[in-house]
């Protein structure tokens, strides 16, 4: 148990790693900040699940089987699921991808190197991308294949109600980031045979996360988002922002909605409505600015471009992804501008792209290279030096590694931040926020103190490494986060470790360093934590 004050240098060494430590000594910059330990669970608890909690977590929550037959039926449920992810009629998006992954890892643990749960985790073999691989591996040729050499080759491997509801919870102790993918020698990927885990689950056996599956897909496509909010709620509360923002920034602030024919269908996160209402208004100020033809839908789902279903489910992921181009078709608009959500732009482009056929599909564009174009257009009035202030950018995993979008958004800060640095291992090597795959909204057990301690831990890293000539309270300092769930995950990092300093960290988007920076605009669209209370 490690007593002593935890340094950067403590959670950064390859050796040493944190196995067990007090809770009230992390951190030690730049404030001494006493942490809250995480919610134990009760022998009732432990009982109560299936996976015995593995390592004190849980996410699917699966009851134990209470008989033998219930087991049996268990485990028969699973095999049927399985050999369904292997037939292209059941599994018609990503079958071929799969099965090109059953022979070919070499088990040089590259994947392991490069992944942040398995070192924050202290080298937990648990958290290793190959281990859950390797387990799966092994019941598809002993168990589906059915092949000779399998016993041989992998020894007596037995296939019990315990180790699939192990397997299940496996598949959640990953953020789906595809860093292992990245940097595994033979292109196995890992990150994929999770996610195929966690849909065989849902899709077969009906366990999935309720913040994923209940409060995630079903709300959104009963109520029209993920939020909960309606289509007259959504035109409300944007309604009440632009009226707010007229007022903060001094110039009129108006969103269209339903507008026929426009050039351009903007998509929010809905969340960003909620919770960041700035990012919502700051893009309007910006299309508007520069003379777009664009518009919002208030078509149910089409306002809200959360897709929970890459997560877990395909036929969720395709529901959705189909009411968006729907919601684009109906006003004859010509592309749809994806706002700043990571997992927006996966689903609704490299997923939507095999999801959806090809007639129903609308182009569709990243907001950074929308923005990057009117800035390079010259169409907006810019001020670098209102933004001169220390600045690091996070690249989300589904926009940067997954889809190569990487110099757009550079080109932005590079025009409007002249302070701006790269935190190490930036771009494509970049790490996961720890908050997703859906992470980034569970909140319930000890989910957020597991996100806060291993998978937001190398994240954590990263920012106080990009600004650590200025931690102190004296230097703002910005971290452009363009992601509504990454700049959860990021909020509850900076809180959970003592790096939300009064007048010092601000976090948010893209557009809000443009707006800041706009001429025509009142200074300070910015706000640092304190500023209000100040106010």
């Amino acid at each position: 148990m490690l007593k002593e004050p935890t340094k950067l240098t403590d959670i950064s060494t390859v050796e040493g790693q944190l196995i067990e430590y007090d809770l009230n000594a992390i951190p030690d910059l730049p404030l001494d900040v006493k942490k809250k330990p995480c919610k134990p669970f009760s022998d009732k608890d432990r009982e109560a699940f299936a996976c015995d909690l593995l390592d004190g977590v849980s996410v699917l929550n699966i009851p134990r089987p209470k008989t033998p037959q219930e087991e049996e039926d268990l485990v028969n449920r699973f095999l049927d699921g399985f050999r369904k992810l292997f037939q292209t009629e059941n599994n018609w998006l990503f079958c071929n991808m799969l099965e090109a992954n059953m022979d070919c890892c070499a088990q040089c643990n590259s994947c392991s190197a490069a992944c942040h749960l398995y070192e924050m985790s202290g080298q937990n073999e648990m958290y290793r991308p190959n281990f859950r691989s390797e387990i799966f591996r092994r019941i598809y040729h002993q168990y589906i294949k059915k092949e000779p050499f399998a016993k041989w080759r992998y020894g007596d491997f037995p296939l019990n109600w315990k180790t699939v509801v192990r397997l299940g919870e496996l598949a959640y102790r990953c953020n789906l980031c595809r860093r292992c993918a990245q940097v595994c020698p033979i292109g196995v990927d890992n990150g994929l045979i999770a996610r195929e885990i966690r849909k065989l689950f849902s899709q077969e056996l009906g366990f999935a996360p309720k913040e994923l599956h209940e409060k995630g897909t079903e709300l959104q496509m009963n109520r029209g988002s993920s939020t909960g909010m309606t289509p007259d709620i959504v035109k409300d509360n944007v309604e009440f922002i632009d009226e707010d923002y007229s007022e903060i920034t001094g110039i009129g602030v108006e969103t269209p909605f339903d507008k026929k024919g426009a050039d351009i269908l903007l998509i929010h996160n809905a969340g960003e409505i909620m919770a960041w209402p700035e990012n919502v208004a700051a893009f309007t100020i910006i299309f508007n600015a520069a003379g777009l033809s664009w518009t919002m839908s208030s078509k149910q789902v089409g306002y809200d471009g959360v897709n929970y279903g890459v997560f877990y489910d395909d036929p969720q992921t395709a529901r959705i992804a189909l009411q968006h181009m729907m919601a684009a078709k109906e006003l004859g608009c010509k592309k749809i501008v994806i706002g700043e959500c990571g997992h927006a732009h996966k689903a609704m482009t490299v997923i939507a792209d095999r999801a959806i056929p090809y007639d129903l599909q609308v182009p569709r564009e990243s907001c950074y290279v929308t923005l990057n174009q009117i800035l390079k257009e010259g169409r907006l009035k810019l001020d670098p030096s209102r933004n001169n202030f220390p600045v690091t950018l996070h690249d989300p995993c589904n926009i940067v590694r997954l889809m190569g979008i990487v110099e757009p958004q550079r080109e932005v800060l590079r025009a409007i931040a002249p302070q701006f640095r790269e935190m190490p291992c930036h771009g494509v090597n970049n790490y996961c926020c720890g908050g997703g795959s859906g992470f980034a909204i569970m909140t319930r057990n000890n989910i957020d103190a597991w996100r806060g301690n291993i998978t937001g831990r190398k994240k954590f890293w990263q920012i106080s490494e990009a600004f650590k000539e200025c931690l102190g309270p004296e230097t703002k300092k910005y971290i452009c986060a363009p992601c509504s769930n990454c700049k959860g995950q990021i909020r509850d990092i900076l809180e959970e470790n003592g790096l939300y300093i009064k007048n010092s960290f601000a976090y948010g988007g893209l557009v809000e360093l443009i707006v800041n920076a706009m001429v025509d605009v009142k200074p300070g669209f910015i706000k640092w934590e304190g500023d209000e209370e100040e106010e």
